[in-house]
C-alpha cells in the first residue's frame, strides 16, 4: 500500500498495513522535540518509521481581499494593542507563549440586539469558485502517493458562538430568536460552500466538527441538537459528498458526546475524533458502532500521556489497536494538543508502539 491507500484502507475498514502517526506539540513541547531530535534529522528518520508520519495537508478557498474592518468598533471593553482578530472579527487576547488556548475570547456581536446589525456586519467573503491552489495542493499530494487532508474546524457552532458569545446563542436558540436563525445559517452556508470547494477540489479527508461535549455530559440536550445544528451540519457534509461521494468526513469534539453518535453517523460522519478515554470507554463505542463508524484519538492527553509511564504508553496503543483488529477504523493518536506536562519520552513511547505494532502485523 501507498500512504494513501494504507490511510484510506484504514478508515474504511478494509485493512491496512501501518499505523500513521499523529500529534500536535505546544511550544514548550516542540523546544523538547527539538532537543531529542538532532537538528536536520526528520521525525521519521529519527523514529525510523517514515511511513508514519506520510500525510499532506490542503488549503482552503481564498479570501477575497477587502479593506480591514476595525473591528474594536464592536467591543465596548477596551482591548490589549496584542489583541488579533479572526476573519469573522473574533477577538483574541492575551494567552502564553507556552501554551494553547488559553486566552481571552471576546464576542463581537454579544450584545448585537437586532437583526439589522447581523446583517450590516462586515462578513468576510471568499472565492468559492476559484479551487486552482486547491487542486494543485492535492495533486501534489497524490503525486507524491500521500493523503490530501483538509481542516475545516469550527465548522457550524463554534464559530457562531465565538462571533455571538455561547450564552446569549444558547439564549437566542432557546427563545427561537431568529438572530440565532440568521447566524446559524449565515455559517453554515459559508462552510457549506468551504466543503463543496475542497471536495471539488479532489481532496480525500475534511476534518470538520465543533466541541458540542463536555467532560461528562453533552453541552445541549438531544433535541436543540436535533433542531439547531444536526440539519446544518448535515448540509455541510452533503455540499461536500454531493461533490466527491467517496470523501472522508472526520468530525471533532471534545468531551462526552456518546448519545450523539447515532445522529453524526446519519448526518455523513465516517470518523469520530478523539474519542476521549477519560469520558468515554473505546471498548463500548467500538462493540457498538464500529461496523459504521472509524474513530480517531483514545489515547488521553489528560491522563496517559502526560501522567503515565512510557509503558503505559505503550499498552494503551496496543490495546485499542487490538480492539479495533486486523480491517482496521482506529487511528490512533493522542486526542489533543500535547501540553508542556508531556515527556518527551512518552511522545516517544507512542510513535515506537505504532511502529512495533504495525511491524508484527
Amino acid at each position: 500500500m501507498t500512504p494513501r491507500t494504507n490511510l484510506l484502507s484504514l478508515y474504511r475498514r478494509t485493512g491496512y498495513q501501518w499505523m500513521p502517526v499523529s500529534f500536535s506539540l505546544c511550544p514548550d513541547m516542540q523546544k523538547k522535540m527539538w532537543a531529542a531530535v538532532p537538528e536536520g534529522v526528520s521525525l521519521g528518520d529519527h523514529f525510523d518509521y517514515p511511513e508514519g508520519f506520510a500525510y499532506a495537508g490542503v488549503p482552503g478557498p481564498k479570501r477575497i481581499p477587502c479593506a480591514t474592518p476595525d473591528w474594536r468598533t464592536f467591543f465596548s471593553e477596551p482591548l490589549h494593542e496584542s489583541t488579533t482578530f479572526s476573519d469573522y472579527g473574533v477577538a483574541h487576547e492575551g494567552g502564553h507563549q507556552g501554551t494553547h488556548h488559553l486566552f481571552r475570547m471576546h464576542h463581537p456581536m454579544a450584545h448585537f440586539d437586532s437583526l439589522d446589525q447581523m446583517r450590516a456586519y462586515p462578513w468576510p467573503e471568499w472565492d468559492w469558485e476559484d479551487t486552482a491552489h486547491i487542486r494543485a495542493a492535492v495533486d501534489q499530494a497524490h503525486a507524491r502517493e500521500l493523503p490530501a487532508i483538509a481542516s475545516m474546524a469550527c465548522s457550524v457552532w463554534e464559530t457562531s458562538w465565538y462571533i455571538r458569545d455561547m450564552t446569549v446563542l444558547m439564549m437566542d436558540m432557546c427563545m427561537d430568536d431568529e438572530k440565532a436563525v440568521y447566524l446559524l445559517d449565515r455559517i453554515t452556508e459559508d462552510s457549506a460552500r468551504r466543503a463543496r470547494a475542497i471536495a471539488r477540489a479532489g481532496a480525500d479527508l475534511i476534518a470538520m466538527g465543533d466541541d458540542i461535549g463536555m467532560q461528562n455530559t453533552i453541552m445541549m440536550s438531544l433535541d436543540m441538537y436535533r433542531q439547531w445544528l444536526k440539519p446544518r451540519l448535515a448540509k455541510v457534509i452533503a455540499a461536500a459528498k454531493t461533490e466527491k461521494p467517496d470523501i472522508l468526513i472526520q468530525y471533532h469534539s471534545c468531551g462526552y458526546v456518546e448519545p450523539y453518535i447515532p445522529d453524526l453517523i446519519e448526518v455523513g460522519v465516517d470518523i469520530l475524533n478523539p474519542v476521549q478515554p477519560e469520558c468515554m470507554d473505546f471498548a463500548k463505542l467500538h462493540a457498538e458502532y464500529g461496523d459504521r463508524l472509524s474513530f480517531n484519538g483514545t489515547l488521553g492527553t489528560q491522563t496517559t500521556m502526560p501522567f503515565g509511564t512510557p509503558q503505559d504508553v505503550r499498552d494503551t496503543v496496543f490495546r485499542n489497536l487490538d480492539i479495533a483488529g486486523d480491517k482496521g477504523g482506529l487511528g490512533v493518536c493522542p486526542t489533543h494538543l500535547l501540553e508542556p506536562e508531556v515527556p518527551w519520552e512518552n511522545v516517544a513511547a507512542y510513535v515506537i508502539a505504532c511502529r512495533d505494532y504495525s511491524r508484527r502485523k
